[in-house]
């Protein structure tokens, strides 16, 4: 089973981006650093200056006094005190002729300077300033002072402006490394729900994709085979429905680790949605290596699985494509392994289908017949055929059954087996229904009010098990009959024995809200589903029908179970229809057997409405053909 990973490049692009960030700090810090000793040394160099001046301003009055009085030794003792001044290296007093008067001097060496400049003059590579200030009266004071103290101080400043920047950047350090920690996390959390699939753990749709393209990829490469098996459970959502969708996803889990156990490492074994389940296989030789994995895969899971104190069987439906010789890129291959499993589906459910060319063009056909269904009802092209039941007694047509017929502009003539099936898949089937519902009411309330309906006890109608589903069916009903006016009595709705039993209370209040509006119900292709016994005696029935599958093999194998349908039927004070007649010895054996009303080839196939107009008007008995001659 494949696992998932971080895709290298969101991850290198995430690392790119921190370490960017990271540089946009430390330049940062760096230029702030820069700033802050810049400033400092600015600051401590006029402060150095300005105390240089203001020891001067102090020093100027004395100094012009002893100039004045012409008296060296006052002016000695008044430079005498900077030696507590610890940066001030010299004091020269200057006479008015410009010949030194007093001086000071910390180092015997430093010599007196030659001629210097008036003001402020500082000297950065001699490490000293000097200041010459004259003195009112004449005569002028210099004094030089040394700058050791101040780059002390500034490298003072500057280290703990480093030591701060660094501790700073450390910070920033941890910081990025901890935000980083977790965009890596989101952005693996991201990619696990962007990838794979939280109830089985197995690769989602996203990463099946990826996967499938990259192994088609590899096998180009490597000149090989890829097969793709897709595998749908078989009423899955009977379980959803009975148990809860807890117990589904628990199911689904069961279902994944059976196939991650029995498959080898190399297959990738994916969820795309639902119960549906792809493996990819690679390589693969041919169809027949691909038949045995879906067989191993039926066979593994026709076990049993416990499941919160049941037992729960599952079977699957599963679709085989092999590339490159079912199709060259990733979507064809899906679409074709999807194809072969509806077709598995349809041929019963619990088996494989390897995709043949021909399930395609069925697929095609498919999509052209839902498309122009749903455009059907809008071009005219559905219209009613009604097919006669004959009471077996009297001979006189008792009942009409309305059978629906598609005349498609674009594919002609389709039969109802094979467009009812796709109504039923799509959705249409409710509308379509509506509209069969409408169409005979609206004939049987013309026939009515023509007088022709005098012997008939009902027109029947077939519902199918969306209808039955559908929580507006009531209401439309109600509808149709106010607006055509049709007695409620002559309309009778057929639901099938397997739709009465999908969902047995829901369908029997249905039934019940049907009776009591005074509508007839019947179940029809009775015998081909599974009725119970003890449903079937409570049920608001007025009648049953008898499939046609045990009509064809009268007389002979089948005469045990229509006797017994028939004395059931009657013992539970329901009628019987046969449906499918199409010789005089069935009719004999069904007259005999006590079967009430018959329907088939052998009295009239199905007709249009004006054909049977014409029929009713001619009041026909069929007495005649009901018994065998002597």
């Amino acid at each position: 089973m494949m696992a998932p990973l971080m895709l290298p490049s969101v991850q290198w692009r995430g690392d790119r981006i921190a370490r960017l960030n990271l540089l946009a700090a430390a330049a940062m810090l760096a230029i702030a650093s820069l700033l802050l000793i810049l400033f400092q040394w600015y600051s401590l160099q006029t402060s150095f200056q300005r105390n240089l001046r203001i020891q001067a301003d102090m020093l100027a009055p004395a100094a012009a006094l002893a100039l004045r009085q012409d008296n060296p030794l006052a002016a000695q003792q008044l430079l005498a005190p900077l030696a507590a001044a610890p940066h001030v290296q010299q004091a020269l007093l200057y006479s008015p002729y410009g010949a030194p008067f007093a001086r000071y001097a910390r180092s015997g060496s430093d010599a007196a300077p030659a001629a210097p400049r008036a003001g402020m003059q500082t000297d950065y590579l001699g490490g000293h300033a000097a200041l010459l200030q004259t003195l009112p009266g004449g005569g002028a004071l210099y004094l030089r002072a040394s700058l050791a103290p101040l780059y002390l101080s500034l490298a003072q400043f500057s280290a703990f402006t480093l030591l701060v920047c660094l501790c700073a950047f450390g910070l920033t350090v941890l910081m990025v490394r901890r935000t980083r920690a977790a965009a890596q996390h989101a952005e693996n959390h991201l990619h696990y729900l962007a990838h794979v699939d939280p109830v089985t753990q197995l690769p989602n749709r996203h990463e099946f994709n990826d996967a499938l393209a990259y192994a088609l990829a590899r096998a180009d490469r490597q000149d090989s085979s890829v097969g793709l098996l897709l595998l749908d459970l078989d009423n899955f959502k009977v379980v959803n429905d009975t148990l809860g969708h807890h117990c589904g996803d628990q199911l689904l889990k069961l279902v994944s680790e059976r196939l991650v156990a029995i498959l080898r490492s190399t297959d990738i074994i994916c969820r795309i949605g639902g119960d549906e389940f792809v493996v990819i296989v690679e390589p693969a030789d041919d169809a027949s290596e691909m038949a045995s994995v879906a067989r191993k895969i039926l066979a593994v899971l026709a076990e049993p699985f416990a499941l919160e104190g049941h037992q729960l069987y599952v079977s699957a439906s599963i679709g085989v494509s092999l590339y490159p010789f079912d199709a060259q890129d990733v979507a064809t291959l899906t679409r074709n392994a999807d194809t072969a499993m509806y077709h598995a589906k349809h041929q019963g459910k619990n088996r494989y289908a390897v995709f043949q060319s021909e399930m395609e063009l069925r697929a095609q056909r498919r999509l052209r017949m839902e498309a122009n269904l749903r455009r059907a009802l809008q071009n005219e092209e559905l219209y009613l055929h009604y097919q006669p039941q004959i009471d077996l007694r009297s001979g006189r047509i008792v009942g009409v059954e309305a059978l629906i017929r598609w005349h498609c502009r674009e594919m002609g003539q389709l039969s109802p087996s094979e467009f009812i099936p796709v109504a039923e898949e799509s959705g249409i089937i409710v509308d379509l229904g509506r509209w069969v519902l409408q169409s005979a009411c609206r004939q049987a309330a013309a026939w009515c009010k023509a007088g022709l309906l005098d012997s008939l006890e009902h027109v029947a109608v077939n519902l199918s098990a969306c209808q039955a589903r559908d929580p507006g069916l009531m209401d439309d009903i109600h509808a149709i009959l106010h607006e055509t006016q049709l007695p409620h009595g002559l309309l009778e709705l057929e639901i099938t024995e397997g739709v009465l039993m999908d969902n047995v209370h829901a369908n029997v209040e249905l039934m019940r809200r049907l009776q009591d509006t005074g509508i007839h119900l019947s179940i029809d292709d009775f015998g081909t589903g599974y009725s119970s016994m003890s449903y079937l005696k409570r049920l608001p029935i007025d009648q049953l029908k008898i499939d046609r599958s045990f009509v064809h093999d009268l007389p002979g194998e089948g005469e045990a179970i229509v006797t017994a349908i028939i004395a059931m039927a009657h013992s539970l004070h329901l009628k019987v229809v046969a449906e499918g007649v199409e010789t005089l010895q069935q009719v004999e054996f069904l007259r005999k057997a006590g079967c009430d009303n018959a329907q088939g080839f052998f009295f009239a196939r199905p007709m249009t409405a004006a054909q049977l107009t014409a029929l009713l008007l001619e009041r026909r008995d069929w007495s005649t053909r009901t018994i065998l001659p002597a």
